[in-house]
């Protein structure tokens, strides 16, 4: 029974995390840089794959092992976007991915200004003075160690 509430659980919490980025993002407007984008990662893959669990209940241990990786994923990039937000660290190229280089003529340079990526270290959204990447730190820590401590008693 424990288990079953801590599966529900992972994917009601990964649902509602997924629906309130797209909620900022679409609604509210304010477009995601790529590391915003890539943190998404972990909750897409988590839905899956505990669905996946959750209907045939077969390979449970591997199943959630990589849940836990792809949220342990979840948690460096989220430091590291939390880490540029603070200056703690540089804009790399995970965050001018998409940004075209071999611009020939002004037409294709206007077309690639409107394109660019938003910078990893501008915050645009801000929940009690935290960032957005911050909350998703906090929250893929805390997943992380749910599975950890799951993956541990199998």
């Amino acid at each position: 029974m424990k288990k079953k509430i801590i599966f529900n659980s992972l994917i009601a919490l990964s649902f509602i995390a997924l629906i309130f980025a797209y909620f900022i993002e679409f609604v509210l407007g304010h477009e995601p840089c790529n590391l915003c984008k890539i943190e998404r990662i972990p909750y897409i893959g988590s839905i899956i794959l505990i669905t996946f669990l959750i209907f045939t209940n077969k390979w449970e241990k591997s199943i959630l092992f990589m849940v836990l990786l792809l949220f342990i994923f979840g948690t460096i990039i989220s430091i590291y976007h939390v880490g540029i937000e603070r200056g703690i660290f540089s804009e790399s190229l995970l965050c001018e991915l998409g940004i075209n280089t071999q611009i020939q003529n002004t037409d294709e340079l206007l077309k690639s200004l409107k394109k660019t990526p938003i910078s990893c270290k501008d915050v645009t959204f801000k929940i009690f003075g935290l960032s957005l990447a911050t909350f998703n730190a906090v929250l893929s820590i805390l997943i992380s160690y749910i599975l950890f401590k799951q993956v541990l008693k199998k």
